[in-house]
C-alpha cells in the first residue's frame, strides 16, 4: 500500500512538472515607475488616467470630474487665448518689516526657499491677455507659494493691476485659492484686505467688472475680502470655499456642519454664487461674460447666465445707470 502511494506520487510529480511553467531570466520594467511616469491616479475615485490625456482635459478625472490644483502657468492656459498672457509687476518682492523668525528660520529664508521651489516671486501673479479677442486682466493665485497667502506684495500687485484696468478700460479676473493672510507679515497682511476691497471700489465706480474664480482652497483673508466682492462670482466644482475650517467651525459651536459644508456646490445653493463652471467651459462663460458687459445681451452669448439672480440683478443695475 504504500509502495503504491509512492508510485502514484511519483507520477503526480511528473505530471505537475510537466504543465509547470517554465521561469525565463529577464529583466522587467518597473511598474511604480511607469504609472509614476505615464500615469495619474485621481485623489477621490482612484481612476488611472493617461498623464497627456489628463493635461489636455486641463488635470480634470474624466471619470469622477474632480478638479485637481493647477499651477499659474495652466490657469492661463485654461482662461486666456493662447499666446496672449503677458506678465507683470513679477520683479516686486516682499520685505521682512516685522523681523519674522519661526523655530529658528528668518522669514527672509523662508522667502528664498519658495521662490527656489515655486519658480515665483510671490503668490499673486499678474498680467493680461484676451478671451476670444477681447482683453481681460487677470490676478492668479498660486497656492504653491506659501499657499497663496495674502501679505504685502500680493496687495500691491493687485492694486496695480486694477489701477492698469481703469487705465485702459479693460475687465478683471480674479482667481483665487489661499489660506489666507500671511501670519509673517502679521498687521501688514491684515491691511491687504482693505487695500484690495478700496480699489475694486473704484473699479465699481468707473463700471468696470470684476469677475472673481474661487477654486480649491480658498479661505480666510482672501474670501473676507476681494474675492467675495465681484460683479460674477464662480466656483470650480468640489472647491472648498470659507472664512474657516470646517473642523474649526465645529470645535467652536459643538455642532454638526451639514453634508457638503464649504463646498461650491453647497455655497450656490445658499446664494453665494453665480455659477459653478467646469474648466472646460471657463473660456465660453469668460467670453460671454466679457460680451454682455460689453453691451451684447445675456441670450445671445450664454443662456444659462440669465438662471442667476446675482447676474440679473446686476444686469438690471447695469441698465439703470
Amino acid at each position: 500500500m504504500k509502495q503504491n502511494n509512492n508510485e502514484h506520487k511519483g507520477e503526480n510529480d511528473q505530471r505537475h512538472h510537466f504543465f509547470k511553467r517554465k521561469t525565463i531570466n529577464q529583466t522587467r520594467p518597473q511598474t511604480r515607475e511607469i504609472v509614476g511616469d505615464l500615469w495619474i491616479k485621481c485623489p477621490k475615485c482612484y481612476e488611472l488616467a493617461y498623464i497627456k490625456e489628463h493635461e489636455k482635459n486641463f488635470r480634470v478625472c474624466q471619470k469622477c470630474k474632480y478638479h485637481y490644483r493647477l499651477r499659474w502657468q495652466d490657469r492661463v492656459k485654461c482662461v486666456l487665448d493662447a499666446d496672449s498672457w503677458v506678465e507683470i509687476n513679477s520683479e516686486l518682492r516682499t520685505a521682512d518689516p516685522l523681523k519674522f523668525a519661526n523655530d529658528g528660520e528668518v522669514y527672509p529664508e523662508k522667502i528664498a526657499q519658495t521662490r527656489k521651489k515655486s519658480g515665483i516671486n510671490e503668490s499673486l501673479v499678474t498680467g493680461y491677455g484676451t478671451v476670444d479677442g477681447r482683453p481681460l486682466a487677470v490676478a492668479i493665485a498660486d497656492f504653491a507659494f506659501l499657499g497663496a497667502s495674502m501679505g504685502s506684495v500680493f496687495g500691491e500687485k493687485l492694486v496695480r493691476l486694477v489701477d492698469l484696468c481703469l487705465e485702459n478700460r479693460w475687465p478683471l479676473l480674479t482667481v483665487s485659492a489661499s489660506g489666507g493672510a500671511r501670519m509673517h507679515e502679521g498687521i501688514l497682511s491684515l491691511m491687504q484686505m482693505a487695500k484690495t476691497t478700496a480699489a475694486l471700489s473704484r473699479l465699481a465706480q468707473a463700471r468696470l467688472p470684476h469677475f472673481s474664480l474661487l477654486t480649491d482652497p480658498c479661505y480666510g483673508g482672501v474670501t473676507a475680502s476681494y474675492a467675495m466682492i465681484a460683479d460674477v462670482i464662480l466656483a470650480e466644482p468640489g472647491a472648498m470655499i470659507g472664512f474657516a475650517g470646517p473642523r474649526v467651525i465645529e470645535q467652536t459651536t459643538r455642532q454638526k456642519l451639514p453634508t457638503g459644508f464649504q463646498t461650491a456646490e453647497f455655497l450656490l445653493e445658499h446664494g453665494m454664487l453665480d455659477k459653478v463652471v467646469s474648466r472646460r467651459d471657463l473660456h465660453h462663460i469668460l467670453s460671454s461674460l466679457t460680451k454682455l458687459y460689453a453691451g451684447v445681451k445675456v441670450e445671445e452669448t450664454h443662456p444659462e447666465l440669465t438662471l442667476s439672480p446675482r447676474l440679473v440683478r446686476t444686469e438690471e443695475m447695469r441698465h439703470a445707470g
